[in-house]
């Protein structure tokens, strides 16, 4: 058995594997290749989060692998109640055959990975998104080819995804880059490690940042859950934006990546968006694959 917490967590090699298996998983399933891998089995999907890509990517992927999955939300669970975690975790390990959590605290993923004894998949916590950067990773590959010495370069809010991509990024092979403003960087002991394991720097310079890269990429000022803080977000973060300044300091052919959803003229102006969208779905269709391989290495018996 085995969990998908954080990429920490998970050693380049095994990294590599999940990639390779996407795809592979990709291939089969554009050429009506079935692979049932995980047939019989159920995936509960526990959102505390409402989601549309972790929704439909995981229902449709464990249907591909011939499984099923149980959409739980947390108003539909005792969770949302008061219960602990660890007695859901407890429940649940005797009804599933892996969980899937998109929450807040890192801390509910732990938990539920400690006390239940199946598989548990982190589909996003405030923390860290790790099964986004693996549809990321996936999608630089088919677009630049081998990762190592490739420069990610990632601008604005050091949040879930910033922390992600640096870890996913230096386990790779690749220079992180990361233009966030003062008071908005990304996880302390994150870059520290970073900083001792590979190529990273943090700046409030975005040209800085920026130059040099093979794949630029952001994400929303104000996440899920920010929403009160979304003008202040908006004054702090002026200038950290992918436009063309931006694209004419990075590598030319730089590739744009977005986890979505977008806000064009905030982020990410539409031009850059739209004349980069081809990269961004690719990215999106990604999370289908990725999360397939996810599943079959955590789940497989």
């Amino acid at each position: 058995m085995k969990h998908f917490l954080k990429l920490s967590d998970w050693s380049t090699e095994e990294i590599f594997e999940a990639l390779d298996l996407a795809d592979k998983l990709k291939y089969e399933r554009k050429h009506g290749i079935p692979h049932k891998l995980l047939e019989g089995q159920t995936l509960g999907m526990i959102f505390s989060k409402s989601s549309t890509r972790t929704r439909v990517s995981f229902e449709v992927g464990i249907h591909d692998l011939g499984g099923t999955g149980l959409f739980l939300s947390s108003r539909d669970l005792q969770i949302g109640r008061g219960e602990p975690v660890e007695d859901t975790a407890r429940v649940l390990s005797r009804y599933l055959d892996g969980i899937m959590i998109r929450t807040f605290a890192q801390k509910e993923v732990e938990d539920l990975a400690a006390y239940g004894n199946i598989p548990i998949i982190n589909g996003l916590t405030d923390y860290c998104h790790p099964c986004q950067v693996m549809a990321d990773l996936q999608t630089i590959r088919e677009h630049k080819g081998d990762l190592a010495g490739k420069k990610l370069c990632f601008i604005g809010d050091g949040n879930n995804m910033a922390n992600s991509l640096i870890v996913g990024g230096i386990k790779t092979g690749m220079t992180v880059s990361v233009a966030c403003p003062k008071g908005h960087q990304p996880d302390t002991a994150i870059m520290e490690w970073a900083a001792a394991t590979g190529n990273f720097t943090c700046t409030e310079s975005v040209l800085e940042a920026a130059a040099g890269a093979d794949a630029v990429y952001t994400d929303v000022w104000a996440s899920m859950g920010q929403e009160g803080e979304a003008a202040e977000r908006r004054n702090a973060f002026v200038g950290y934006q992918i436009n063309d300044a931006v694209m004419a300091a990075a590598n030319p052919g730089a590739m744009v990546m977005h986890c979505l959803p977008a806000h064009r003229g905030e982020e990410i102006t539409a031009e850059i968006f739209e004349a980069h969208a081809d990269e961004i779905f690719d990215e999106a269709e990604n999370r289908l694959h990725a999360q397939k391989a996810i599943m079959v290495l955590c789940m497989q018996k």
